[in-house]
C-alpha cells in the first residue's frame, strides 16, 4: 500500500495564450500563431490556459472548436442482427455488418414505419492495420436534441429492434468544429524536486476514484492510470490488466508484448516499453513455471497469457480468456485474503517456507508471506513440489522487446497501457499488435479505436518531460478523441513517445483536490484500478 504523505503544492502563476484565431481576427501587432491542436479545420478558435501547480509542474487547460457546429446533430444508430443475408445467422446484433445484411434491415425499417440509412464506414490505416471499410451502420433520423432521438428509440424498440441515440459528433469526422477540452499536466524534471509515482490503494482487488487516491497521498495532480478489471465475472475488480510495477515490484504480469509507461526516479527518465515476463517457483528438485501474479486463477484480462489460454494466447483487449489449468502467486498486496476455489494452494511464511497446504485454496497469508495458488492440472504439479516446511523461491522477471531482461529499481513504476500512439517522434498506432482488432468482430474496433472517446495519453517529450493528457467526450461539450486524433494530439504537443492508458469513464484529472475535467458516466466519477500521482515532495513509500 502506498502511504500517506503530507503537504500540498501552491499556484505559483498564471499564463493565459490563445490559440488559432477566427479568419477574420486581428490584432494590433501580428505575431506567429502558436501550434494548435490538429482537431477540425485549421482556423477553429483555441484558447489554452496555463497554470503552474508547483515547481516544474504546470496544467494547460485547451478548449478548441465551436459549440454550435451545425453540421452536427443527435441520430438513432440501430443494432443489425444477423438474418438471412449474413454470413452468421446466429450472430448477436451489432452496430457494423455486411452491406447486404444493412441494407436488409434498413428495408425492413421502412416497412416498420421508419426513415433508415446505410452508411459505409471506413477508417485510417495505422502501422499495424491496414485500415478501409470496416462495415456498414443503419441509422434512422436527424434529431435536434438527445430527447428527441431517445423518443425515437423509444418507438424504435417497441417495433421491436433494438439501437442507441449517438451524436454525430463522435464519429471522428474531420471537418468537424469541436468543441474539444483537453487538459495537459506537464512534469519538467530540471525544476521538478516532487514525487512521481503510482498508486493502486490499500490493495490490488478493491476500486477507488482517483480523486480519493490523490486525497490520500495529498498528491498535487493526478490522473488515471492502466487498464483494469472492471466485472467480477472477469476476476477481482481493481486488479491491474496487464502489467504493474510498483516501486520496482511486479505485483501483476503484463500481457504479453503490450507497452508498459515505465516512470524512473520520479520522472527524471519516463518512457514507453513493450513487456512480456517469466516467473518461476523453485523447489528442491524441480521448477513449475507460473502463469499469473495476484490475479484470479483462470481468468486473464485483455488475454496475452501462455499456451493452453482460450480464445487465444495473444493480446485482445477487453476479452477475459480463460485456461482450468493454472498457476498463480499472491502477495499481501493482493487483498485481505487470496481468491478462493477449488485447487490446491501453498502458503508461505515471510522466509518462504511452506507452512500450510489448502484445499480448497483462499483464505489469509502471514505477516510478509505469500502463496501459490494451482487448479486443474497444475494442482498435480505443485502438490509433487510443496511440502509442509520446505522453503519454495517464487521468482519473476521482466524482458523487453529484444528480450532483455528489465530490473525497476526501487525508484520505478510501470504501468499498462495500450495502443502505443507515438514513437520516436513520428505517429505509431498499433491497435493490431495490441489485441484492439477482434477478428470477426469489426464493431468492437469502430466503438472504441475508430469512434471519439474520452481518453487519457501519457508519455514523454524531447526535453525528457513526463506529459499526462486526458481529453473529455462522449457529451456535445467535448467531442472527445478516436485512438488516431489521440496520437495526432500527442505529437502536436510535442511528444517524442506516447502511449493510451485508460479512457471511456475512467478518464480523471485531478488537480489541488478538485477532479477538473468531466468524466463521462451518467454516476460521476468512476472508481478505478491505479492512478498517477504527482506529489508536492520527492518521498518514495513502500507498497
Amino acid at each position: 500500500m502506498k502511504k500517506r504523505l503530507c503537504g500540498a503544492g501552491a499556484v505559483l502563476g498564471v499564463l493565459v495564450t490563445v490559440g488559432a484565431l477566427p479568419a477574420q481576427a486581428s490584432s494590433p501587432a501580428p505575431r506567429p500563431k502558436p501550434h494548435t491542436l490538429p482537431l477540425g479545420p485549421s482556423n477553429l478558435p483555441e484558447t489554452r490556459t496555463t497554470t503552474t501547480l508547483q515547481p516544474g509542474v504546470t496544467l494547460t487547460r485547451i478548449v478548441r472548436g465551436n459549440a454550435d457546429d451545425p453540421a452536427l446533430h443527435w441520430t438513432v444508430e440501430v443494432s443489425i442482427p444477423g438474418g438471412d443475408t449474413s454470413p452468421d445467422l446466429d450472430a448477436p446484433p451489432t452496430a457494423l455488418k455486411d452491406r447486404a445484411s444493412a441494407d436488409e434491415l434498413a428495408a425492413e425499417l421502412e416497412r416498420d414505419g421508419f426513415q433508415a440509412r446505410v452508411e459505409q464506414v471506413t477508417t485510417p490505416r495505422t502501422a499495424d492495420y491496414a485500415g478501409g471499410t470496416l462495415g456498414w451502420r443503419v441509422r434512422i433520423g436527424t434529431y435536434d436534441s438527445q430527447a428527441a432521438a431517445t423518443s425515437e428509440r423509444a418507438r424504435l424498440r417497441a417495433a421491436g429492434h433494438t439501437g442507441s441515440a449517438v451524436y454525430t459528433g463522435w464519429d471522428g469526422e474531420t471537418t468537424d468544429r469541436g468543441p474539444w477540452h483537453v487538459d495537459v499536466l506537464t512534469i519538467d524534471p530540471r525544476a521538478f524536486r516532487g514525487s512521481l509515482d503510482a498508486s493502486y490503494g490499500p490493495d490490488l482487488e478493491n476500486r477507488e476514484t482517483t480523486s480519493a487516491l490523490a486525497a490520500s497521498a495529498d498528491a498535487t495532480a493526478a490522473v488515471n492510470a492502466g487498464f483494469f478489471v472492471l466485472d467480477p465475472k472477469a476476476g477481482a475488480p481493481g486488479d491491474p490488466a496487464g502489467v504493474g510495477v510498483y516501486d520496482g515490484r511486479l505485483l501483476s504480469e503484463p500481457v504479453a508484448g503490450r507497452p508498459g509507461l515505465v516512470i524512473h526516479d520520479n520522472g527524471r527518465r519516463t518512457q514507453v516499453t513493450r513487456l512480456t515476463w517469466r516467473g518461476r517457483v523453485t523447489g528442491r528438485d524441480s521448477t513449475l513455471r507460473l502463469n499469473g501474479v495476484n490475479r484470479v486463477p483462470g481468468l486473464i484480462r485483455n488475454c496475452g497469457g501462455t499456451k493452453g489460454d482460450a480464445p487465444t494466447s495473444l493480446p485482445l483487449h477487453d476479452v477475459t480468456c480463460t485456461n482450468p489449468d493454472d498457476l498463480v502467486t499472491f502477495t499481501p498486496d493482493y487483498g485481505r485474503h487470496t481468491p478462493r476455489g477449488e485447487g490446491l494452494e501453498a502458503v508461505l511464511d515471510a522466509h518462504d517456507r511452506v507452512v500450510e497446504l489448502r484445499s480448497p485454496r483462499g483464505g489469509t497469508l502471514p505477516p510478509g508471506g505469500s502463496s501459490i495458488q494451482a487448479t486443474g492440472d497444475r494442482v498435480a504439479d505443485l502438490t509433487a513440489l510443496a511440502h509442509v516446511g520446505h522453503r519454495l523461491h517464487v521468482s519473476t522477471t521482466l524482458l523487453d522487446e529484444r528480450g532483455h531482461r528489465v530490473s525497476p529499481s526501487p525508484r520505478a513504476d510501470i504501468l499498462n497501457a495500450g495502443p502505443e500512439l507515438v514513437r520516436d517522434g513520428r505517429l505509431h498506432i498499433t491497435p493490431a499488435t495490441d489485441g484492439m482488432v477482434h477478428p470477426g468482430d469489426p464493431s468492437w474496433y469502430y466503438g472504441w479505436v475508430h469512434k471519439r472517446n474520452p481518453r487519457t495519453l501519457a508519455g514523454v517529450d524531447a526535453a525528457g518531460r513526463t506529459v499526462l493528457i486526458t481529453a473529455d467526450g462522449r457529451s456535445t461539450d467535448s467531442l472527445g478523441l478516436s485512438i488516431g486524433e489521440s496520437a495526432e494530439v500527442a505529437k502536436s504537443l510535442g511528444l517524442r513517445d506516447a502511449v493510451n492508458l485508460d479512457g471511456g469513464g475512467s478518464t480523471t484529472m485531478v488537480a489541488h483536490g478538485d477532479v477538473i475535467n468531466d468524466p463521462s458516466d451518467a454516476a460521476g466519477e468512476r472508481a478505478v484500478g491505479e492512478a498517477l500521482l504527482v506529489r508536492p515532495r520527492s518521498h518514495r513509500t513502500d507498497s
